[in-house]
């Protein structure tokens, strides 16, 4: 019994990586396309409301106070450039994955990384109040803004 093998040329290695990659830009870029991620881009807190679970979060922010000091950015991304795209693409990346399976849990809720995030954006604004209630705590045990003001950007 011989066995077949197939030679590969380098050049048809490299032509077979350069159409899996122009196949990947090419579902890639229609995803993006089709999803207007360009909107993600933006400042635009319509732009976190395209999707159907996040109608309720939206529509509480509309109605809060945070409305007129703050978009879903300056609550949900970390401050500087690099972090905020980065932070977005991991989360357009995950969020995409999760609505085309189906595999997420409705209400949509927070993971723990962006809640670490949130957690920094309070207390950036709010510094002078939480410092003298973090003060009043052993240090550790500092409080988490959002154990007890969870739906202060969101009220339902």
């Amino acid at each position: 019994m011989s066995s077949f093998s197939f030679p590969l040329s380098s050049w048809s290695l490299a032509a077979a990586i350069g159409i899996l990659m122009g196949v990947g830009a090419g579902i890639g870029g229609f995803t993006f396309f089709y999803a207007k991620g360009s909107a993600y881009l933006t400042n635009d807190p319509a732009a976190c409301n395209q999707c159907h679970v996040m109608n309720a979060q939206y529509s509480g922010w509309l109605q809060s106070s945070h409305r007129s000091v703050a978009a879903c950015n300056d609550c949900h991304t970390p401050a500087g450039h690099l972090a905020k795209y980065a932070t977005k693409a991991m989360n357009g990346f995950r969020h995409s994955y999760a609505f085309t399976t189906g595999d997420f849990h409705e209400p949509i809720q927070i993971n723990q990384r962006n809640r670490q995030i949130t957690e920094g954006a309070c207390r950036k604004c709010h510094h002078e109040i939480v410092q003298m209630i973090d003060a009043t705590h052993r240090p550790g045990h500092e409080l988490a803004c959002m154990r007890c003001h969870a739906s202060v950007g969101h009220p339902h």
